[in-house]
């Protein structure tokens, strides 16, 4: 299915922890969508010149519902932040490359989300056929998300100021439970992706990384989310890829971060 640009309405909004807010919007996108991918939502106010990409937490098929769980960090953002239920607002979706569920078949599997990271791991909980190992980082403070996660695997939670789990990231809650795994998927800062990336060379294991932090756009516009790639790219015969469209998922060994 092309990505294509709808005026969806707020269903429900609320604050879950500090500053993230989980959003749910009625909108046909939600038959569509896959684990990993995401939208852009664009603001009423003329002056924030481009969209805000967001990753999808979850899709409900059956009541057309998309969930979408974000931190404001800006003024895009905030204005989302501001909007009651049935609030229009304008949505492209879905976009971007999502996580290989086939990788998953019948495999024990690490789920990683690391901050704002864990909401596109709920769909890939939801939809893995796998023994799943779901592994939360969090900085501190509220847990969210943590309940929902824990209806489809086993979690473990790592935060950094000890206040929860294991104190420390997401490979710390790894080695202090003794864990192992056929296969990771993963999504979070830059930091703990390139550590995931070192981890599953060292254990000889496939890993699937979300840059999705990286960008800005969301449609491929403005170029600001080029990462390094191992192989030459096809068409513009140089080691890059635009983590919106070829991406946000790639093999890890497949880009240079």
């Amino acid at each position: 299915m092309g990505k294509k640009k709808i005026n969806a309405r707020v269903y429900s909004q609320k604050e879950i922890a500090a500053g993230i807010f989980d959003m749910r919007i009625e909108t046909d996108l939600a038959e569509t969508a896959a684990p990993g991918q995401f939208v852009c939502l664009y603001p009423k106010d003329k002056s924030a010149l481009l969209p805000r990409p967001i990753s999808i937490c979850e899709a409900d098929r059956e009541k057309g519902l998309l969930r979408l769980v974000y931190r404001v960090a800006g003024q895009g953002t905030a204005e989302f932040s501001g909007y009651p239920a049935g609030e229009e607002i304008a949505v492209l979706g879905n976009l971007g490359n999502g996580f290989p569920l086939e990788a998953a078949k019948g495999k024990k599997a690490f789920l990683m989300g690391g901050g704002i990271g864990i909401p596109p791991m709920l769909e890939l909980a939801k939809r893995a056929d796998a023994e799943k190992q779901i592994i939360l980082g969090y900085r501190g403070g509220a847990a969210f998300l943590k309940e929902d996660l824990e209806r489809y695997g086993k979690v473990y939670a790592a935060a950094e100021d000890g206040s929860m789990g294991t104190k420390g990231n997401v490979l710390d809650a790894v080695r202090e439970n003794g864990l192992w795994a056929d296969v990771i998927f993963a999504c979070g800062p830059m930091p703990m992706l390139r550590a995931v990336k070192r981890y599953a060379k060292e254990q000889g294991i496939p890993a699937y990384i979300s840059l999705e932090e990286h960008m800005a756009c969301g449609v491929g516009a403005c170029l600001g989310c080029v990462v390094r790639t191992r192989e030459t790219d096809a068409h513009s015969h140089v080691n890059n890829a635009r983590i919106c469209t070829d991406g946000p998922v790639f093999e890890a060994g497949e880009v240079e971060i």
